[in-house]
């Protein structure tokens, strides 16, 4: 692995300030962001994550560099993890979301799909404190997704946040990587509804 430079640092600081805003509007819209979220409530959340992060595992799956490199980060698939917690008995079968577009244009550089992985690794640590929250409330469900199916989330961030500061260091590959940060959340965003006028108005553009 390349040893970091004195400016990688950077690319963590762009990447949290390009998507700070979708992030605490993601935070406030999701169906687990109630007081009291029921086990629909789960069922809501895990058909928005897998309309949004098939669509995004699957384009990743064709890369084998970058964060694609298993020598970098061990490959996850998280949609059969999801699949399996929307077929436990507790949960009511409803239609899926269609899933979407990603990336919205064509994308290959590794530097933008560091970006995505950075809000797709990023969400397993959400999911850790959610596990933590309602695990007891919304047993006997094992929520499995939320809980990393048993594995603990922060040395693999830890490890991704390491291979992104070595890898992404120059100031047009950091720009790639907030374009790919930005599609990531904004997919996510579009698949609910009362989030139109956000990314038609506060979103316009690159930040």
């Amino acid at each position: 692995m390349p040893a970091p430079s004195s400016s990688s640092s950077d690319v963590l600081a762009a990447l949290r300030a390009a998507t700070g805003p979708r992030h605490a509007v993601l935070d406030s819209s999701m169906p687990l962001a109630k007081a009291h979220p029921s086990i629909d409530d789960y069922r809501d959340h895990l058909l928005l994550l897998h309309a949004w992060l098939g669509p995004i595992e699957t384009w990743l799956a064709q890369f084998a560099d970058g964060p694609q490199d298993s020598g970098v980060l061990s490959p996850i698939r998280r949609t059969p993890i999801i699949e399996a917690d929307l077929a436990h008995a507790s949960i009511a079968p409803v239609d899926a979301f269609a899933p979407v577009t990603f990336p919205p244009s064509p994308h290959s550089s590794r530097a933008y799909r560091w970006g995505v992985c950075y809000v797709v690794e990023g969400s397993q640590l959400g999911g850790a404190v959610l596990y933590k929250r309602l695990r007891a409330q919304l047993a006997p469900h094992p929520l499995q997704y939320l809980g990393g199916n048993g594995a603990p989330v922060g040395p693999r961030w830890q490890q991704f946040v390491q291979a992104l500061q070595a890898h992404v260091t120059d100031h047009a590959a950091i720009a790639a990587a907030c374009d790919g940060a930005t599609d990531a959340f904004d997919t996510l965003l579009s698949l609910l509804p009362d989030q139109a006028d956000q990314l038609a108005g506060s979103f316009t553009g690159r930040d």
